[in-house]
């Protein structure tokens, strides 16, 4: 799935600038990266906010198309208005198609319900990461990364070393030596009640029999 954003270049600078662009429905934002000059610009506040509340527009490489020409771009940062929850300022950074970029990649957990450790332990899937940094070339990037938790047991977890990538696509967390865990399954309240109650009850000792009067 392709995204494109339009743009126009914004000769106006400054604060007060910025917000007369806002009133007007625009947002600010510069375009910067891959050896060429950063270039401030202006989205349409519309536009970018139903782009942006798709997942996958925070984890994808976008086509920008910046006066009519198009760019591919990554969104870097981001500024949220406090009160009214609306866009403040974009960052995109340019992308070049033959070097790797780092990027943080939603987690997609599928069949939790049929875990061996919620199914038969009444144990709760614990989501210990919910996205991931990944480096891979552009036309690599993933939207999302699934984790299947079918065969996940109580007390056990699943591991970035466990997780299946695409070619060309690695964990920035592995290449630091780091393998964390990533999801889990992990008893709750109720469990853990029913199974001290069980040890409770088999530690009991018989009841002795009341002697005859």
């Amino acid at each position: 799935m392709t995204i494109e954003i339009k743009a126009v270049k914004r000769d106006a600078k400054g604060t007060g600038a910025s917000r007369r662009l806002r009133h007007a429905g625009s947002v600010p934002g510069v375009v910067y990266g891959a050896g060429k000059e950063a270039i401030t610009i202006l989205v349409d506040a519309k536009e970018l906010f139903l782009e942006f509340r798709h997942e996958a527009f925070h984890a994808s490489v976008l086509d920008l198309n910046l006066d009519g020409k198009k760019e591919s771009v990554l969104l870097r940062d981001f500024q949220m208005h406090p009160v009214r929850n609306t866009i403040q300022h974009v960052d995109f950074q340019r992308v070049s198609a033959s070097e790797k970029i780092h990027v943080k990649v939603p987690f997609h957990f599928i069949n939790a319900d049929i875990a061996p450790g919620v199914k038969l332990s009444g144990g709760i899937v614990a989501h210990i990461f919910t996205e991931a940094e990944v480096s891979c070339l552009a036309k690599d990037l993933p939207e999302f990364i699934e984790v299947d938790v079918a065969k996940l047991e109580m007390g056990h977890a699943i591991h970035f070393s466990e997780i299946a990538l695409a070619k060309g696509v690695t964990f920035v967390q592995l290449a630091h030596g780091t393998d964390a865990a990533v999801v889990s399954i992990a008893k709750t309240r109720g469990s853990v009640s029913e199974a001290t109650a069980e040890t409770t009850e088999a530690a009991a000792p018989a009841a002795t029999p009341a002697a005859d009067a």
